[in-house]
């Protein structure tokens, strides 16, 4: 959920405009045009908001955290509390939180055709639905970033930073999981972080190459835009490589070969041409062109249905 300040502005302008007073124009603005959530077959049901909601809805306790980040002992404080979400919890706290933002996006396409203060007032609701649903589900969490940070050892990372980076992937992961599909948040969550922790490694290794002198971040350049890109890259190569191996598109093994070898899946090497691949599997250039197109049909289906938030 990200907005541009030219964005926001015109909401804020909206807002006003609609009546609403000036906390609730605070959160308008802060709506984004485009909200995205996992979809659950429960959603649609007109009796998902009251299991959910409702007002006989029994009050989940969130786990309360006095360990600081900045202080990376070996031994937590004595009054740190460490409750942790059941399995049911955890679960309906996810479904709050999608449920809360699917809502919010119905609403916000129905705003775009038509303003209505009425509906404003709703977005405002669902939209602080899903924020307080996610901060839930992050303090819930947050002893897997600092358990995983004070057992890493990168040279030249301070504990804070790792713990910093440690919380974006777990923000992310908040966002991402699926939780109809059966699993643990944690063992979603602990693989994000590592792979967070396995970056920044890298990151700093390859600074310290170039600049083997004490870091500023004063001047050095933001790579954001980059290492956004790289890691939705592995994410989206992690999860064609689960589709190809588990077959979940339902390829044929020439289709399975063609895609494999023409974009190099089970390597980081170069593909090989439509020629080399015809050679491979005994077809025509242009009948491996037709496969090759035919195969990716049935991958994107099945991203579009167990992996991208609609």
């Amino acid at each position: 959920m990200k907005n541009d300040s030219g964005y926001s502005r015109t909401m804020e302008l909206r807002g006003a405009s609609l009546g609403l007073s000036p906390a609730e124009v605070d959160v308008y603005r802060d709506i984004p045009a485009d909200i995205d959530f996992i979809n659950h077959a429960s959603f649609p049901q007109a009796d998902t908001e009251e299991k959910l909601y409702g007002a006989l809805q029994p009050e989940i306790e969130i786990p309360t955290w006095t360990h600081f980040p900045e202080i990376a002992e070996d031994l937590p404080p004595a009054n740190a509390k460490r409750t942790v979400l059941s399995s049911a919890d955890e679960i309906h706290l996810f479904l709050q939180y999608n449920y809360a933002r699917y809502r919010l996006s119905l609403l916000v396409e129905a705003q775009t055709r038509r303003q209505a203060t009425a509906r404003a007032r709703q977005m405002i609701l669902w939209h602080s639905r899903a924020r307080t649903a996610r901060s839930n589900l992050v303090r819930a969490n947050m002893a897997l970033v600092l358990s995983m940070a004070k057992r890493t050892r990168i040279p030249n990372v301070e504990f804070s930073e790792l713990v910093s980076e440690g919380n974006m992937a777990l923000l992310r992961s908040v966002e991402k999981f699926n939780v109809s599909r059966g699993f643990k948040f944690s063992t979603y969550a602990c693989r994000a972080i590592l792979k967070s922790f396995n970056r920044l490694a890298t990151k700093t290794g390859r600074y310290r190459q170039h600049f083997p002198t004490e870091f500023d971040p004063e001047l050095e350049r933001s790579d954001y835009d980059v290492h956004k890109h790289q890691m939705q890259w592995d994410d989206s190569l992690d999860a064609l490589r689960e589709i190809l191996s588990s077959n979940r598109a339902h390829l044929t093994e020439v289709e399975k070969t063609i895609v494999v070898e023409r974009f190099a899946i089970s390597t980081r090497g170069k593909g090989r041409t439509l020629a080399e691949v015809g050679r491979l599997v005994g077809l025509t250039n242009e009948r491996v062109r037709q496969i090759q197109n035919l195969a990716l049909d049935k991958i994107r289906s099945t991203l579009s249905q167990e992996y991208l938030v609609a």
